[in-house]
């Protein structure tokens, strides 16, 4: 006798709710069951390199909740926030294939709503690097991620090691505020080239894209020179100078940086070699790790 196939389940589109009293009232249901929760924090146009964060979220929490929001208090006047990809019917089907359980996706209004007026400046690892291109940049980050936690008192949040600064950034927030999540960090994702994946890959065309392959390649050549003793100030100049000849127009910085603190690097201390540069109007960040010695 032939049995009728067996159907797989339907896999379930997380709840998506837009206020914070929504997200709090499933966030308690959760809490009055028992479970954990971890939180991956995105601007949304989701990407392999997200859907890792996701995995890696379900890895160690019973529940994931995914905000997207595209934040202003980030972005300078001058950058790219109203051509900053927004596709939330196609990132809600792609946290529906990760297992994501919900997803925020608040307005500016209620993220931001009239008369708001409060932001965090985090010292330590904010300095130099990105805030000498970017002075608003982490002041935004800060703000936000502030909010999304206090919001949702995650246990855990995943954040991408491609934004190491950030991510270094963050942690000081929660060490120095006393907020009770643990930021772990994921590793970045790549391309089968090694380019970093990111949401900004999808400004360049084909030949920009064989240009941009070249800055991980670059980075890992200057790092292994780096930690075989080279003097750093010859290895950056040299991996800046390499980038250029490359075929990036310009390069915002490359520096060695302590992996724990993003204070100058010393040669008995664990280290980031990380760097910004310019492919047309697309800016590119990424960082490699770099042996003590």
């Amino acid at each position: 006798m032939n049995r009728p196939p067996i159907s797989e389940p339907p896999i379930s589109q997380p709840l998506v709710v837009d206020t914070v009293p929504a997200l709090r009232a499933e966030i308690l249901d959760w809490r009055r069951d028992g479970l954990s929760v971890a939180m991956v924090p995105t601007m949304g146009a989701l990407h392999d390199g997200h859907i890792s964060l996701v995995r890696a979220a379900l890895a160690t929490s019973d529940r994931c909740v995914v905000s997207i929001f595209v934040n202003p208090a980030q972005f300078a006047p001058t950058e790219d926030l109203d051509k900053y990809p927004r596709q939330l019917a196609r990132d809600l089907d792609r946290l529906t294939e990760a297992g994501a359980h919900l997803a925020f996706t608040p307005t500016v209004s209620e993220m931001y709503p009239t008369g708001f007026a409060t932001r965090i400046s985090v010292g330590g690892p904010s300095a130099d690097l990105e805030s000498d291109f970017r002075p608003t940049f982490f002041d935004g980050v800060a703000t936000v991620v502030a909010k999304l936690f206090l919001q949702a008192l995650p246990d855990r949040a995943i954040f991408g090691e491609k934004d190491y600064q950030q991510l270094c950034v963050v942690r000081k927030l929660c060490r120095d505020l006393d907020l009770p999540v643990d930021v772990i960090g994921a590793p970045t994702v790549r391309d089968a080239h090694g380019l970093a994946m990111s949401s900004r890959n999808a400004y360049l065309g084909a030949a920009e894209l064989d240009v941009a392959r070249r800055l991980n390649v670059i980075l890992r050549e200057a790092a292994a020179v780096l930690a075989a003793g080279t003097d750093e100030n010859s290895v950056t100049g040299e991996a800046s100078a390499a980038l250029l000849n490359a075929g990036f127009d310009s390069v915002d910085y490359v520096a060695a940086r302590e992996s724990l603190t993003l204070a100058p690097w010393r040669r008995d201390r664990e280290g980031r070699l990380l760097a910004a540069a310019w492919l047309g109007k697309t800016r590119l960040i990424d960082n490699v790790e770099v042996s003590s010695t």
